[in-house]
């Protein structure tokens, strides 16, 4: 708990003291956003620094592995009697998607900069940037074990546990192709799901927080009711949970100071950046802690404003006609009259409804099971 709660801090503290000094390069640098000329609104934000999300990703790497540092030096000290977690490859991985996600926003964003346009990377660049970073993750976490056997991940499909629904039906060389493909569709949904929900100041990265403040909750949990800790015919059998605990903690808290500065009016925007490399590490969370479908629970919020535009397309090209003034929602909400802070305000209220049910259906299955 003391790995847990120190990753949170050390993140929340480097986001909240670093944004300014990276808001001051990009501004030297005239690294801005660029607006959409139909979102006439928003031309008061052109030009605002953009890439922000190179902040939560830089403090949350920063506070894991110093979390992890500090409690060694505190063990071996002598002077505070704690255990402290050891680096694992789950937490690893949830980093690397972080990062790998966060390196093809990064691209996406320069080129918005530096072509000073909307459009960044192509649809098929980015979809090729964000596969490769997915097949890497699937194969480690399918195929590398830890010491009592076990892989990071399974071919099963999950709700709030492992179901009956096996991807390896025909083999386990199919099962891990299809895992594959999987990953790929909750990656890359996950990670969009995200970055369409961040046309707002502090919309996204607020409604982050509280995803990963769940899945900081829920790795404890799997971690205490482990079946290596506490076996029974309840347990979990999830690898590495107290260090997901930990990387999940940092995320929450690199987002939470990175808020500070984000929330309207915004002093810098996470870009493509920040947006992509939060939305896969939910993803990464999800499937590292078999709890892929609970994720359009917990992340209701972002399916909501995702499935908007999904609608928006749909009617329109069936119709001819629009559903919403504008997708995605939040924009239909400012044209309707809505202040930006007010829409914020009332999305960030939906997420947090979306978490506390999310919590709710992964803990009354636990009692349900007793």
């Amino acid at each position: 708990m003391v790995n847990v709660m120190l990753a949170g801090g050390i993140s929340m503290t480097l986001a909240l003291l670093c944004t300014p000094l990276f808001i001051r390069f990009l501004v030297r640098r005239r690294y801005g956003q660029f607006i959409r000329d139909d979102l006439t609104h928003h031309h008061v934000k052109r030009g605002k620094p953009t890439m922000g999300g190179a902040v939560i990703i830089g403090a949350a790497i920063v506070g894991y592995f110093t979390s992890h540092a500090a409690l060694l030096g505190l063990d071996a000290s002598g002077l505070v009697d704690v255990t402290p977690s050891r680096i694992s490859l789950s937490a690893l991985l949830v980093l690397f998607l972080l990062t790998g996600l966060g390196l093809v926003g990064f691209f996406d964003d320069y080129i918005k900069i530096r072509k000073e346009r909307s459009l960044g990377l192509t649809s098929v660049q980015k979809l090729t940037g964000q596969t490769l970073v997915t097949v890497v993750f699937a194969l480690a976490a399918l195929l590398v074990t830890d010491e009592d056997g076990r892989t990071r991940a399974s071919t099963a499909i999950s709700f709030i546990r492992d179901t009956d629904v096996d991807l390896a039906f025909a083999g386990p060389t199919l099962g891990a192709v299809l895992f594959i493909v999987w990953a790929n569709v909750l990656i890359a949904g996950a990670s969009n799901g995200v970055n369409i929900t961040d046309g707002l100041d502090g919309l996204a990265t607020g409604a982050s927080v509280m995803v990963f403040g769940a899945y900081t909750v829920i790795s404890m949990w799997q971690y205490n009711q482990n079946c290596q800790v506490t076996p029974g015919p309840n347990c979990y059998n999830v690898s590495d949970a107290l260090d997901l605990a930990v990387v999940s903690c940092a995320i929450a808290g690199a987002c939470f100071g990175f808020l500070w500065w984000n929330a309207s009016p915004a002093s810098i925007i996470m870009g493509d950046t920040g947006s992509l490399s939060l939305g896969a590490a939910l993803a990464g969370m999800a499937i590292l802690t078999q709890t892929q479908l609970l994720l359009a629970v917990l992340g209701g919020l972002f399916v909501i404003i995702t499935a908007s535009v999904i609608i928006q397309v749909i009617s329109f090209k069936l119709t001819g006609r629009r559903v919403f003034k504008m997708a995605p929602l939040h924009h239909h909400f400012e044209l309707v009259g809505w202040a930006e802070v007010t829409i914020v305000a009332r999305f960030w209220i939906i997420a947090g409804i979306c978490v506390a049910a999310g919590l709710g259906l992964f803990y009354g299955e636990w009692v349900a099971n007793l």
